[in-house]
């Protein structure tokens, strides 16, 4: 089968890499001919573990096209998927832009019956707006159909999420394009999901709100346990053995961040209260997950006191999560942006995203290693939860540090053990 792929981020690029290594000649366009010209070399934009591989071997093989033109792809393909951002405005709302601009290119494209499918995170009634642009630019005789098909991809092990997730879900409203996307997926294992546009669209946003609930209450119980002497991590892992409740994401922490969580929740309240709906309990999440960033903020503030002349913080994990170079929305930067501030001297280190850090981060040191990051430091920050964190000389560590203070914001170390070597701890619920 000939798809394209609109968009080459972490869920187009992605996804079009792994079709295409199922078998499938897939085209994906983009609109910056630099980024184009790379990966038709196989370099591409986004740190993703194994992804490059992937490319280079589809390239090799002549099924993964890159392009800048629509005219070479459209025609030929029975599936076009829209895979462009939805960022979010001041609003809250979700930026539909690209989405519509892609709808208007495409329509005049199309040559024989074709499936146009949302991947992107749209609200509610979008693919109807991209159905009716399609119907007026289109040339009159051309048939096509609409449907949402969304994505679940975590950075870190998106290629594992596409090739086995937990759930297919297609939405559509014609028979024909059902069967279509039913074929295409057959090789991809996890629970088929058969829906109407409007519930497939609806998914996407009752799953990130689900998981950000989640970790939100987590963090609650973290920020109880702590005035009450309890240990979260103990309560958490108690609750999560009930098979009705489930142990994923219910670790508390610096708060949650990244491409989807944050912004979804934004949107998804925005598409509740256009719709009628006051979403209290969704407000709610959000509120206690800024609470949970700005504990660390006080943590800072508990072991250094008010005086911030000649205090330096060094700071170990930049991107939102692990395995990832994405900064969007990241804990770090609201931290890091309040101890600026303050006047703290802020020395930083992340294994993959310094890069793209260094594109929002200002008034601070970035730093070789670990080492360097802790180097006169008078207390040292765990945003986020690296392996390489985990497996630190803490005696070195120690040494190189004017004070021995750890904030473990993702509950990385024993406290025992790093109070031991003569460390001060302060954890998340502990």
């Amino acid at each position: 089968m000939t798809i394209t792929f609109i968009g080459h981020g972490y869920v187009g690029l992605v996804t079009a890499s792994i079709f295409a290594d199922l078998g499938n000649k897939v085209w994906v366009i983009g609109h910056t001919k630099e980024k184009i010209e790379n990966l038709k070399k196989g370099i591409i934009p986004i740190y993703e573990p194994g992804l490059k591989e992937i490319v280079k071997r589809n390239i090799k093989a002549g099924r993964l096209l890159f392009t800048l033109e629509y005219d070479k792809a459209i025609p030929e393909s029975s599936i076009v998927f829209i895979a462009v951002g939805t960022p979010t405005k001041e609003s809250g709302e979700a930026d539909l832009s690209s989405v519509f601009e892609v709808a208007k290119k495409i329509a005049p494209k199309l040559s024989d019956y074709t499936i146009i499918v949302t991947k992107s995170t749209v609200p509610i009634g979008i693919n109807q707006k991209v159905k009716e642009i399609i119907e007026k630019d289109k040339r009159e005789k051309v048939e096509f159909d609409v449907a949402s098909v969304p994505e679940f991809l975590r950075e870190g092990q998106a290629i594992s999420d596409t090739l086995h997730p937990d759930r297919v879900i297609i939405g559509t409203e014609s028979h024909r394009a059902e069967k279509l996307l039913v074929e295409l997926h057959k090789p991809i294992d996890g629970h088929l999901v058969l829906a109407d546009i409007r519930t497939a669209e609806m998914v996407k946003y009752a799953a990130n709100a689900f998981l950000a609930a989640k970790i939100s209450f987590a963090n609650a119980i973290a920020q109880l346990s702590e005035l009450t002497g309890s240990d979260a991590l103990k309560v958490l892992k108690g609750i999560g053995y009930d098979k009705r409740i489930g142990s994923s994401f219910l670790s508390p922490g610096a708060g949650y961040g990244g491409s989807c969580l944050p912004k979804d929740i934004k949107a998804f309240l925005n598409i509740a209260k256009n719709f009628g709906y006051d979403f209290s309990l969704l407000k709610a999440v959000e509120k206690v997950n800024n609470q949970a960033i700005n504990s660390i903020v006080n943590k800072t503030r508990k072991f250094l006191g008010k005086e911030s002349v000649d205090k330096t913080v060094g700071v170990f994990g930049l991107s939102f999560k692990p395995d990832t170079d994405d900064m969007r929305d990241a804990p770090s930067i609201e931290i890091i942006k309040q101890l600026n501030k303050e006047g703290y001297k802020i020395k930083v280190y992340d294994p993959i995203a310094m890069e793209n850090a260094k594109k929002i981060l200002e008034d601070v040191i970035f730093c070789s290693d670990v080492y360097e990051a802790a180097g006169g430091a008078d207390v040292l920050l765990i945003i986020t939860e690296w392996n390489e964190f985990k497996k630190v000389d803490l005696k070195r560590i120690k040494q190189l540090m004017k004070t021995p203070r750890i904030i473990d914001g993702r509950n990385i170390y024993d406290p025992q053990e790093v109070k031991s070597l003569g460390f001060e701890y302060l954890g998340v619920g502990r």
